[in-house]
């Protein structure tokens, strides 16, 4: 026999070629568990029921401690966001994936297409220190504007209808990324004022014709500011509210106005 045969017909070099083949399938098999650990199993949209067809990739649950102290959760745990909050539409076709059709007062509050959010942790995002990530300048010892560029605070903010929705007042700021997250407003519309977040990548600084600065808000109306989730605590923010707010605005690029529903042409 030959150098590296095991028998006349095995050697060396086709065992390490099936034992690789083996190896691969079952990497595969893992991967393929790994990333159905969450949104899984799948739910079928017109009848509710789970889709067994998931059974044989779907891993068994996981038990993950979260940092901090804040306890432990299991994945997958078959928790749906809608369980306890349904959704406020109806289906506009008899059919798997079809659209909702908004049924709420306000369908930028409805949690529908780009409304949608998740159940997030009632709870903010922590730094590795164990405080708050995303906080009002005003209370970020460390953290300002850098010289040269757009200091926001007194600015008006103006909606798609050049409506002023508020003034600005503050910067929220990640203290992890070190960069500006939301602008603080209290609102100049609605019953009372009120004081909201507006994300810094929905609106644009625009220089208007007396030569002053606004941060223009294509999202929005600018009476639709009175009505932006609000937080719980004045100087930080939760994981759910972000998800919140961020959907309102979201929401507003189709529902914000009648006409944005409807064909470009």
């Amino acid at each position: 026999m030959e150098t590296g045969a095991i028998t006349s017909y095995i050697d060396v070099a086709q065992v390490t070629l099936y034992a690789f083949w083996v190896f691969f399938a079952l990497l595969l098999f893992y991967i393929r568990q790994e990333d159905r650990r969450e949104g899984y199993p799948l739910e079928a949209d017109q009848s509710g029921f789970f889709n067994r067809d998931d059974w044989f990739f779907v891993p068994p649950a996981k038990t993950f401690l979260l940092p901090h102290g804040l306890g432990e959760v299991k994945a997958p745990n078959d928790k749906r966001d809608n369980a306890d909050r349904p959704v406020p539409g109806i289906r506009l076709g008899n059919f798997s994936g079809s659209p909702y059709l908004p049924t709420g007062e306000n369908p930028m509050l409805d949690s529908i297409g780009p409304g949608s959010w998740a159940e997030r942790a009632d709870k903010p995002d922590l730094r590795h220190e164990g405080d708050p990530k995303i906080v009002p300048l005003r209370v970020a010892p460390g953290f300002s504007i850098a010289e040269g560029e757009i200091n926001p605070v007194g600015l008006r903010v103006v909606g798609c209808d050049l409506v002023v929705g508020g003034t600005i007042t503050d910067v929220w700021v990640d203290r992890s990324e070190q960069m500006l997250r939301y602008l603080e407003v209290v609102t100049e519309v609605g019953d009372a004022p009120r004081t909201i977040l507006v994300p810094i990548n929905f609106g644009v600084f625009r220089k208007i014709r007396d030569g002053s600065r606004i941060f223009y808000v294509h999202a929005l109306r600018g009476e639709q500011f009175a009505l932006v989730p609000g937080t719980r605590e004045a100087e930080s923010i939760t994981l759910l509210e972000e998800d919140r707010i961020t959907a309102y605005y979201g929401s507003g690029l189709l529902y914000a106005e009648p006409s944005r529903q409807e064909p470009l042409a």
